[in-house]
């Protein structure tokens, strides 16, 4: 049975932000017991009325989140632009910091690589090799020195000694993000929560990054974009196809058509995604950990075969499977 819209706030708030943004938990949590504010959010087709989609919007239109209260008066005299925001606005939080998990796989990999992600958002995860690293102290820098951006991860496993070869770099996206522009630097900006300055200031850090040597993104279809892009990945390379917190998004089928599509390339599937997606990778999970619930938890995963549990934002890699 799909939950409704106040059991997804209800869940948002209790496992997602709770320890991350009190705000967010008190907006959400507020929501979830608000007839009038959960009759509005109804009105926006399913996808659409995610938390962090709505919270995003109204904060970007300028709402106050001081107090629920607050918050709330001015969701409802302000719901039609809300509303419009929503209707056409992706959730599409790019977190470097991810590449903590997926720079050791890829480094253990033998080069050149090419890198390819679905849902790329802005492309900050095409870049693990331009970051500077620190796994519970032990550090990496890129080939030509100290990145201004330092990604830290606490973990159970020895760190990676060496970055990867990546000769290309590519993404696809509903809408992709250019950021050159400014508007698109904002919404990703404003998809960071209210507390969380450090990830703000990650976040900005990795966006000069990337706009120093800009990737090939193009609008697309994860599931019908995916074999024309790749084709054009460099023959010597081996194609790694990435997915970083975008499945969800997709229904059940979707996914599924998808794992197909990736699974009839000559590549590699490298995966950082809700650990319960697939129902294989959470029976893997399951056996290696004993966990009985993987709410709020992300698997890595190769090929189909889980490695390791992951911070939601890469804060953490716990290994339990083999080396890629």
């Amino acid at each position: 049975m799909t939950e409704s819209t106040a059991e997804w706030y209800t869940r948002f708030a209790v496992l997602e932000a709770r320890g991350q943004s009190p705000i967010y938990e008190m907006l959400a949590s507020g929501v979830a017991g608000d007839a009038a504010l959960l009759a509005l959010i109804d009105e926006l087709p399913r996808l659409r009325r995610q938390p962090n989609l709505v919270l995003a919007c109204s904060r970007l239109l300028g709402a106050p989140i001081d107090s629920y209260a607050r918050w709330r008066d001015w969701m409802l005299a302000h719901w039609t632009e809300v509303r419009a925001e929503a209707s056409v606005r992706l959730t599409q939080t790019n977190e470097a910091r991810r590449c903590t998990a997926l720079l050791p796989v890829l480094a253990s990999m033998s080069g050149p690589l090419a890198l390819l992600e679905v849902g790329a958002s802005a492309g900050l995860c095409l870049y693990p090799d331009r970051y500077s690293y620190s796994y519970d102290g032990a550090m990496l820098d890129p080939t030509d020195g100290p990145s201004s951006v330092l990604l830290e991860a606490a973990t159970n496993g020895a760190a990676p000694t060496r970055m990867p070869e990546i000769v290309w770099r590519a993404g696809i996206d509903l809408h992709p993000l250019d950021v050159t522009d400014a508007a698109h630097r904002l919404w990703l900006e404003t998809l960071v929560w209210p507390e969380q300055h450090e990830r703000l200031a990650r976040l900005r850090g990795a966006m000069d990054v990337v706009r120093a040597d800009p990737p090939l993104l193009v609008s697309g279809d994860a599931v019908t974009s995916l074999a024309a892009l790749a084709a054009q990945a460099p023959l010597q390379a081996t194609l790694v196809v990435i997915s970083s917190g975008v499945l969800v998004y997709l229904v059940r089928a979707e996914r599924d058509a998808f794992a197909t599509a990736v699974q009839s390339l000559d590549a590699r599937w490298l995966s950082l995604e809700a650990a319960g997606l697939f129902p294989h990778i959470a029976d893997q999970v399951t056996r290696a950990t004993g966990l009985e619930s993987l709410d709020g938890r992300f698997a890595l995963s190769l090929d189909d075969r889980a490695l390791a549990l992951v911070g939601p934002h890469g804060q953490f890699v716990e290994w339990f499977g083999p080396g890629a």
